[in-house]
């Protein structure tokens, strides 16, 4: 390949390992991080942009799902050393689906129970409860994780109108 054709990194490509996010993916991020944490705070607490200590590589997903716990303003963690329940990654315009696919399995081996990847052009979300079991959920669907027994209404996270 000649050097002149190679992808320009941005800054934050080259810091993070990953690619830039655009805005409709950031809308994402916010609309399932706020569903989650107005509907099910009783009972997870959602976090963006968690490091986990995950073996090999670090893994940084968009969204993570974890059980409540106090919090200890003295003493922070770099990298959560514990699974998530679940990890949400949405796919980004310039990133390939194959990379997210291959995370997943990462994520089951530190023993993340669900793995949601978000596909934003094609309005759906594929929740894995394990590496080669998924369902896909689209527009005018409900989804639902039964590892977490969570529910959001497709419509919600796909709207048009801002929210």
């Amino acid at each position: 390949m000649d050097v002149a054709t190679l992808p320009v990194l941005s800054d934050y490509e080259i810091e993070r390992g990953k690619p830039m996010p655009s805005k409709i993916h950031a809308r994402l991020q916010t609309r399932i991080a706020v569903y989650l944490g107005t509907h099910y705070a009783d009972q997870f607490e959602c976090f963006t942009e968690l490091t986990l200590d995950t073996p090999g590589e670090k893994s940084i997903p968009d969204i993570c799902i974890c059980p409540p716990e106090p919090i200890d303003f003295f003493h922070d963690e770099i990298k959560r050393k514990d699974p998530p329940l679940v990890t949400i990654e949405i796919l980004s315009p310039s990133q390939v689906l194959q990379t997210l696919i291959d995370k997943t399995n990462d994520y089951f081996s530190f023993g993340v129970k669900s793995c949601w990847v978000v596909i934003p052009s094609l309005q759906s979300i594929y929740v894995f409860k394990g590496p080669l079991d998924h369902e896909v959920f689209s527009l005018g669907e409900e989804l639902y994780d039964p590892n977490v027994d969570v529910r959001i209404p497709m419509d919600v996270i796909f709207s048009t109108k801002p929210a």
